[in-house]
């Protein structure tokens, strides 16, 4: 029998619409489900059962009221939780830190309040890593977060408590972000479609700042369709971004992408990657190769290119991520609550001059020039998403900081290219290995042109369904 966690977001925001679901009932389940299972999966630090069974009770006036659901906004009831780095007005706020683990945010972040106008229910706030810094979640705020496809592996990071969410069922989608792989490491080890937009896409504001355009919020989903629903939601900029896009043309939505042909694209593909050493699983491989063949079969062009950025650029990009590290105040007594990999990434960067900084930025956007320019030759670019499968949790912990953040890169060499470029990038969840575990593709896009994207992957979804391929305890 279906229940309502099997039902995709567009289906469940269509029977509330019809008055066939109650947002009341839907929150319901969803709070029961996390009741159940979140000790098992870790993916949320603080539930607000108040705050969105009051959000609930306002959306079921609003469906009373509405004389046409299509009037209704598109997530009207529709359960969606905020990942613990982004604020929601009076609830904790602890950046996945034990320094800020009684912090209470005063008001929505801009995405936050998007979501909102867009109709979501706030069920509470994801599991991150220290400051977002880590592609694992495990922090001294609440358990790790483990996909639920292994109770035994990580569910990634740094957006791994909002993967273990929806992979678990205690969300239909769920808000993320990326700075170096946030979205799609989760995604790709808890078998998720998951966006990282373009840079400028959405606004971070108003308090993060985006001096180096790594970072930018996202959405991961179980269908194309889903993604592209929440992006749409969350797509906007605000007075002060110093990255901005301009809108879709008008009447286009990047949920009407989800139902178009791509048509015949030029499809580049690499397993190298800019980390040196850092070579790919083979279950990595099947799942690239699987991928390749199968963009053949639907009428794409595939071709081998060259990576668009080498090893020259990573220890730039190790100086931004360093300094990263030190954005967030603290005293001296919040400082030595910090874990060892954050105390040794902000020694790194508290070690840079500013004159470091200026040229590491510097180098890395005339490599980026010429990158780009290279990469406009294809319409998108195939790579794995990960070089491994899901790690055991406590993998990058067993060693000390300086070989946690080396196995790290080892384990993420593909992703944060596509932070550093600013281009779109999505995982795709095409393939499981002989254990049963998600191992994810990445495709990347021209900049601004998530629409192309997510038009390919809706193809992909249809001609290899994962939406209803499940965990165990699902």
């Amino acid at each position: 029998m279906t229940q309502i966690h099997d039902l995709s977001v567009s289906e469940m925001a269509a029977a509330i619409g019809r008055r066939e679901l109650s947002p009341a009932e839907v929150t319901a389940h969803y709070l029961a489900r996390i009741e159940r299972l979140n000790d098992q999966v870790g993916a949320f630090f603080t539930v607000t059962a108040e705050l969105a069974a009051d959000q609930a009770a306002e959306a079921e006036k609003a469906v009373a009221r509405a004389p046409d659901p299509a009037a209704l906004p598109p997530l009207t009831g529709i359960p969606i939780p905020i990942k613990d780095l982004n604020m929601v007005s009076g609830v904790r706020l602890t950046f996945g830190s034990a320094a800020f683990e009684d912090n209470v945010a005063t008001e929505d972040d801009y995405v936050t309040a998007a979501l909102r106008a867009g109709g979501a229910v706030i069920t509470g706030k994801t599991a991150a890593p220290e400051f977002g810094l880590p592609c694992y979640t495990e922090t001294d705020v609440g358990p790790p977060a483990r996909t639920p496809w292994d109770l035994s592996r990580s569910a990634g990071g740094s957006s791994g408590g909002a993967a273990a969410a929806v992979a678990a069922g205690l969300a239909p989608a769920a808000q993320g972000s990326d700075g170096g792989g946030s979205i799609r490491i989760p995604a790709s080890v808890c078998g998720l479609f998951g966006i990282k937009p373009t840079r400028g896409r959405i606004s971070g504001g108003p308090l993060v700042p985006d001096l180096a355009g790594l970072s930018i919020d996202g959405p991961l989903a179980r269908t194309v369709a889903d993604a592209a629903l929440l992006l749409d939601v969350m797509t906007g900029n605000h007075p002060g971004d110093m990255y901005t896009l301009p809108p879709l043309p008008a009447g286009e939505t990047f949920l009407g992408h989800a139902s178009r042909e791509p048509g015949r694209l030029r499809i580049g593909r690499t397993l190298r990657n800019a980390v040196e050493g850092a070579g790919p699983h083979p279950d990595c491989v099947a799942a690239y190769e699987a991928a390749s063949a199968l963009l053949a079969s639907l009428g794409h062009e595939v071709i081998d290119i060259d990576p668009p950025l080498g090893p020259d650029v990573v220890p730039a990009f190790e100086t931004l991520w360093y300094a990263m590290a030190t954005l967030a105040p603290l005293s001296p007594e919040q400082a030595e609550q910090l874990r060892p990999l954050t105390k040794y990434l902000r020694g790194r960067g508290q070690a840079a001059s500013a004159a470091d900084l200026v040229f590491a930025q510097g180098y890395l956007q005339i490599m980026v020039r010429s990158a780009l320019s290279a990469l406009d030759a294809c319409d998108a670019v195939l790579t794995p998403t990960l070089a491994s499968p899901p790690v055991p949790v406590g993998y990058f912990e067993e060693v000390e900081p300086a070989g946690n953040f080396e196995r790290q890169k080892r384990f993420t060499p593909y992703t944060a290219i596509y932070n550093v470029t600013g281009q779109p990038a999505v995982n795709l969840p095409l393939h499981w290995n002989s254990e049963g575990l998600p191992v994810g593709v990445m495709l990347a896009g021209r900049i601004g042109d998530e629409a192309t994207l997510i038009s390919l992957s809706a193809q992909l979804e249809a001609a290899r369904p994962w939406r209803d391929r499940h965990p165990a305890l699902w």
